[in-house]
């Protein structure tokens, strides 16, 4: 943890990969761990995939009820995240780019400037037919009162706009903003330091970040309770819970040696 440590203090130009890994700690559990949404019960990665979602309402009105009683509503950031906004305020974070839809980062504190939100957010609903974004609290209101699959009521030129709603996340199927993965992009062949914490680095194109930085100079620390397949590159890995060592790896004081 020590060699993790002096990279990370001694970064000024800091990039951070998060992965689902770091909210585990405030009650929401990740999608590929051993405990995971999609390990346990692999029929709910159906849910996260567009074509589907269109497709059958049965997917949709699943994926309602799921996003009703989905544990994120009452998750509060945890040390992990607290650790994470320290970066921002000493000046060193060059850009957070977040895998997560949680929203918690903004939660913590940091200024959006810093943060994409790479796979969009859960927080917000988006129609599908006319765009339309709202809060998510809004439509899951209308859940919760007996609509199991609400459709838009944005009213259009053509009348009520009827169409399919979804979280505003990025699911299987559907690219990313490209602005948000060329500011991502641009970070991170910039950087010094790339702190990838909570990842399984198994998600594309936002995993490839990190060997895009390595090519060009930086620095790599893992952060991650399990090996990811990008250890090899890396200049510093530690396995361990999150919210007890990102603390300790941002911190003033050196730990002891234990690399």
């Amino acid at each position: 943890m020590s060699m993790a440590w002096e990279i990370v203090n001694g970064g000024r130009r800091i990039v951070v990969l998060v992965g689902a890994g770091i909210s585990t700690d405030s009650g929401i559990p990740d999608f590929r761990g051993p405990q995971g949404v999609w390990t346990k019960d692999p029929s709910a990665e159906k849910l996260a995939t567009i074509d589907a979602y269109i497709r059958e309402p049965a997917v949709r009105e699943r994926a309602w009820r799921n996003r009703l009683t989905s544990p994120t509503w009452d998750a509060k950031p945890n040390p992990g995240h607290m650790a994470l906004l320290e970066l921002e305020k000493r000046g060193v974070l060059e850009l957070l780019v977040t895998q997560n839809v949680d929203g918690l980062h903004l939660i913590a504190g940091h200024d959006p400037a810093f943060v994409v939100e790479i796979h969009g957010t859960m927080r917000r609903t988006v129609c599908l037919k006319c765009g339309e974004r709202l809060p998510a609290s809004e439509v899951l209101e209308r859940v919760a009162a007996g609509e199991v699959d609400p459709p838009c009521k944005a009213v259009t030129a053509a009348g009520a706009c009827g169409g399919i709603l979804k979280s505003d996340t990025i699911s299987f199927g559907q690219d990313l903003v490209p602005e948000d993965l060329q500011r991502s992009e641009r970070a991170a062949v910039s950087c010094d330091v790339l702190l990838a914490v909570g990842s399984s680095l198994s998600v594309y194109p936002a995993a490839a970040l990190v060997p895009a930085a390595k090519r060009r100079g930086a620095r790599v620390v893992i952060v991650n309770a399990e090996p990811t397949g990008y250890d090899h590159l890396a200049d510093a890995v530690v396995n361990a819970p999150i919210s007890e060592v990102l603390p300790v790896i941002v911190g003033t004081y050196r730990p002891e040696a234990t690399d």
